[in-house]
């Protein structure tokens, strides 16, 4: 038995736009529909998203790649970082980087660490109780939940290698049996 864990593929930057708007992107686009290489086998008969549009894209592309209709669930959103909002790339993975480092923390206003992983590691067990899922959600809370599953402690280590990327666990044991891949794009 396996669940997977897929983090959305790439998006628009759109900096005006509150990042939960965010879409997907035409290389995005391609990665999310070939998902079903490494994030689903004949035993998942779930896919839920968070409610973000990057990762509702993604799970829907997914979706249409294996004949379901993917569901949706709030708690399985990105960390909270509503209070920065956007900021560029270099100063993004700087506060990234402390958000690993200082679980325990907010770092800038942000959702602490060890919040966003009670927050998916709850939502996770709750929604593979029942059976095999392709949970399709974001790359920090992924590290989150892989740290969880490893027994590690959090670490900007577990981070996706980037967007589009999957891990497999089995929910019934409680561990990770992959590591991340990166979906194909091409």
């Amino acid at each position: 038995m396996v669940s997977y864990f897929l983090s959305h593929a790439e998006v628009v930057v759109e900096p005006a736009e509150p990042i939960e708007s965010w879409g997907l992107s035409d290389v995005g686009r391609t990665r999310a529909g070939r998902a079903d290489a490494l994030a689903w086998d004949s035993g998942v008969d779930r896919i839920v998203s968070s409610t973000e549009r990057k990762a509702v894209e993604t799970a829907e592309l997914l979706g249409a790649a294996v004949g379901l209709v993917p569901a949706q669930d709030p708690l399985l959103g990105e960390i909270d970082r509503s209070a920065t909002g956007y900021l560029p790339p270099t100063e993004f993975e700087g506060v990234v980087d402390r958000f690993f480092a200082e679980p325990a923390r907010s770092v800038r206003g942000w959702e602490r660490a060890v919040d966003a992983q009670a927050r998916i590691v709850g939502a996770v067990r709750r929604l593979t109780a029942a059976g095999d899922a392709t949970i399709v959600s974001h790359g920090a809370v992924g590290a989150l939940l892989l740290a969880e599953l490893t027994g590690a402690p959090v670490s900007r280590a577990l981070d996706q290698p980037g967007m589009g990327s999957v891990f497999a666990f089995d929910a019934r044991a409680w561990r990770a049996t992959s590591t991340w891949q990166r979906v194909p794009s091409g």
